[in-house]
């Protein structure tokens, strides 16, 4: 996921001081002149030697005596002395740090009609420095300086709408005062303009728009408008999509050190973007952003250490990069750092603190967490077992569309854990996840119609579900498709097809299609008739504990077919399915014993 940043924070104040009175080169015999001019109270020579002393022109900087003769000339009314002096007092430069001074001398200079002193004001009521916080007299101060057309107060005003500070929140008025600022060259607004036209806040949503003063701000040096364009161009967001753009913009914005765009930079080399794909580069990069304490980086870094990608296998360090996003509120960093606690990655198994991090993001709405911490009351993992609390947590990933939660909910309204059983349910939530491409949930909802639970039974619609699930691996799916095709249900009897699947999912393990894999061996249906294949098959099923393979091997051995007769062989199959509770092994285990 690529970074876009948001709206720029507001402005510090212009502490700048003025330079005013000075008319003539600041030469020593100049100087002297100052000097005796200020010790006879002339006010503008007094300004004069505070600028001079203040920037050391011609002279050792002094900001003490800068200070001394800017409170000279302000008592005698110089507005620039005035604004200068108030400058001092806001640093701590020549005298101890005072807001509240400095707040005074801002108000006697606003007064006088200066902007700048009207938007520094006006930006203390915000801050609550030297005055009490008061947004509607931020307000005003800001109109008194945008009244002049300070670009800074349109800013700050455009932020105040946004915000709803001081006024009733308007995006429509945010962004007037935006455009205004923007107009003037302000990047900070062109770039708070950009967002405003990308989210579609306060106008019509307008990426082409959004590009443009991106671009306004980037050419300027702005480094969040660089980092933006790049995400324009990557995504083809108002642009043609160019990769090789992208990385330009991002390169731009990282060379100033902007965390965003080196987490960027880090994803166009993990996923081979505009340059060749090079994990290693992305590590570096990702690095570089999360050690500026950038979530996202923190989080892929983590990735990356947990996969073994750019960098060796270690899930320690995966673990402690998951955590310091983690801390920071990050919530799929929270999850996966719940997974690290209940996996005993990088961490000793721990249930209590697997919860606690599920628990974090699944509050703040994380899909992926709420269907974990789902699963933990369903298991009795960390918690007590609470088959009510799994519900309502799947519930929550459910409806966000998680898939795996929606099978999970499917499956509790099948077994009426949690909730009062109800087929119909069960068959809905399944019928999303399965429409969603989840091979589980196109099981169960194939054997709900084969079964005819929530649904008509209709074998075609089974036959259907069973094969998406059966393509894209699910044995479980492989073996009941295999079973439709050997009896004919929903499908046209196709031995050949039967054996395809019960061997694709025989194959990986699966007892029951490995138990039928052996009977149309033995049968000698859609295959040539094969005793040795068929045992085989039998016995990796009675193996696994399958008790119809292990009553069928009993028989085997009974009957010699394919075998050497042999009833102690027989007696020990039937004797494996009757502890299973199959009747026919106990039966046939009863026969033997008692012959």
């Amino acid at each position: 996921m690529k970074k876009i940043k948001l709206l720029s924070n507001r402005f510090n104040l212009i502490l700048i001081t003025l330079l005013g009175l000075i008319m003539f080169p600041a030469k020593a015999n100049i100087i002297e002149q100052l000097h005796q001019q200020a010790e006879q109270g002339m006010a503008e020579a007094q300004h004069n030697l505070g600028v001079i002393y203040g920037n050391g022109l011609g002279v050792k900087k002094d900001e003490v005596k800068a200070k001394y003769w800017y409170s000279k000339a302000a008592e005698q009314g110089i507005v620039e002395s005035q604004y200068n002096l108030a400058v001092m007092y806001y640093n701590g430069e020549g005298v101890r740090q005072d807001y509240t001074q400095a707040a005074q001398l801002f108000r006697q200079v606003a007064e006088q009609g200066q902007a700048d002193a009207q938007y520094n004001l006006g930006l203390m009521y915000v801050k609550g420095q030297g005055v009490k916080q008061d947004y509607v007299q931020a307000v005003q101060w800001y109109r008194k300086a945008v009244e002049q057309n300070h670009a800074l107060a349109q800013f700050n005003l455009g932020l105040m709408y946004g915000d709803g500070l001081g006024v009733e929140q308007d995006y429509t008025k945010a962004v007037q005062w935006y455009k205004k600022a923007a107009d003037q060259g302000l990047a900070e607004a062109q770039h708070n303009l950009a967002n405003m036209y990308y989210n579609g806040q306060g106008v019509r949503q307008d990426y082409t728009q959004a590009v443009q003063w991106f671009r306004k701000a980037a050419e300027q040096g702005y480094i969040a408008s660089q980092n933006n364009l790049g995400v324009m161009y990557a995504d083809g967001q108002g642009v043609k999509q160019d990769y090789f753009q992208a990385i330009k913009w991002y390169r731009q914005a990282v060379e100033q050190g902007d965390a965003a765009a080196q987490y960027n930079l880090g994803m166009m080399y993990a996923k081979g973007l505009g340059v060749q794909q090079d994990y290693v580069q992305a590590v570096q990069w990702y690095r570089k952003a999360a050690e500026q304490n950038y979530a996202l980086a923190q989080f892929n870094l983590g990735l990356m250490y947990g996969d073994g990608r750019g960098v060796e296998q270690d899930y320690t360090k995966a673990v402690q990069w998951f955590r310091k996003a983690a801390e920071q509120g990050y919530t799929a960093s929270q999850n996966n750092l719940g997974v690290m606690y209940a996996d005993g990655k990088g961490v000793k198994q721990d249930y209590i603190q697997a919860v606690q991090w599920y628990k974090k993001a699944a509050e703040q709405g994380d899909a992926d967490a709420q269907y974990n911490l789902g699963m933990m009351y369903a298991k009795g993992q960390g918690v007590q077992q609470d088959y009510v609390q799994a519900v309502q947590w799947h519930r929550k990933a459910a409806e966000q569309g998680h898939a795996e939660a929606q099978v999970s909910l499917g499956f509790m309204y099948e077994k009426g854990q949690g909730v009062k059983q109800d087929y119909t349910q069960a068959v809905q939530w399944y019928r999303k996840a399965a429409e969603q491409g989840n091979a589980v949930a196109q099981y169960y909802l194939g054997c709900m119609y084969d079964k005819g639970q929530g649904v008509k039974q209709d074998y075609t619609q089974a036959v259907y579900w069973y094969k998406k699930s059966a393509e894209q691996n699910n044995a479980l799916a492989q073996n009941n498709l295999g079973f439709m095709y050997d009896k004919g249900k929903g499908v046209k009897q196709d031995y050949n097809q039967a054996v395809q699947w019960y061997k694709k999912a025989a194959e990986q393990g699966l007892a029951k299609a490995q138990n039928n894999l052996a009977i149309v061996y033995y049968s000698g249906q859609g295959v040539k008739q094969d005793y040795t294949q068929g045992i085989q098959w039998f016995r990796q099923a009675a193996e696994q504990g399958d008790a119809e393979a292990q009553y069928n091997l009993g028989i085997i051995y009974a009957k010699g077919l394919g075998v050497k007769q042999d009833y102690v062989q027989a007696a020990q199959w039937f004797g494996k399915a009757c502890e299973q509770d199959n009747e026919l092994g106990c039966e046939n285990y009863r026969k033997l014993n008692n012959h």
